[in-house]
């Protein structure tokens, strides 16, 4: 009789550790298939709405051939955290370039940007024209009446699944702007979009 319940004993002590295991490795299995699927990290996009002339300020000294130019652009720009959970960004930066030279910065401060959330902000680049008027091209780009810019904003962070996977990456969006001198208004700007892990 002794042997019997003992018997018994073992063959539920068994039975108990089997079932345990099989419902660990259900967790796991369920933890690991929600992470590649509903958790899996998605990129964060940074856009830009809209791009105003904030000031612009021109004057022209035609028997030297040179331009006294200030210029401001108000960027309208939106993170887009398509993940479920949220996205923390560090100090970002927006760029301006004229023909590849770099005539000026921003930073952009850093946030937060609630799951499946987006977030708006507005940053001003001003033109540091000390770096603007070497260039030769201003006089003829001014003269004809437009002036083509450039922009580049990249936005690093990081994206925490489940209290305890941590993504980093960067959302950066490049721009080109073209500037009316008679309108005082930007014409034109075509913008591309990408993230980096």
């Amino acid at each position: 009789m002794d042997s019997k319940e003992h018997r018994r004993h073992r063959w539920c002590s068994r039975r108990c550790v089997i079932i345990s295991v099989a419902v660990i490795l259900g967790i796991a299995l369920l933890l690991l298939i929600l992470g590649l699927t509903v958790f899996r990290p998605r990129h964060t996009v940074t856009t830009i709405n809209s791009v105003h002339l904030g000031a612009l300020r021109v004057g022209l000294d035609v028997p030297h051939l040179s331009v006294d130019l200030n210029v401001t652009l108000d960027l309208d720009i939106t993170a887009t955290n398509p993940n479920r959970a949220s996205f923390r960004y560090d100090t970002g930066n927006a760029e301006l370039f004229y023909h590849g030279g770099l005539v000026g910065e921003a930073v952009i401060p850093p946030g937060r940007v609630g799951a499946e959330g987006s977030v708006r902000t507005n940053v001003s680049l001003t033109v540091m024209a000390d770096r603007l008027i070497s260039d030769a091209t201003l006089y003829k780009d001014v003269i004809s009446g437009s002036v083509p810019f450039s922009t580049n904003t990249r936005l690093p962070g990081t994206v925490t699944i489940l209290g305890v996977f941590k993504h980093h990456m960067v959302a950066y969006t490049m721009c080109n702007i073209t500037v009316s001198v008679q309108n005082r208004s930007v014409e034109n700007s075509d913008c591309r979009y990408k993230t980096k892990f």
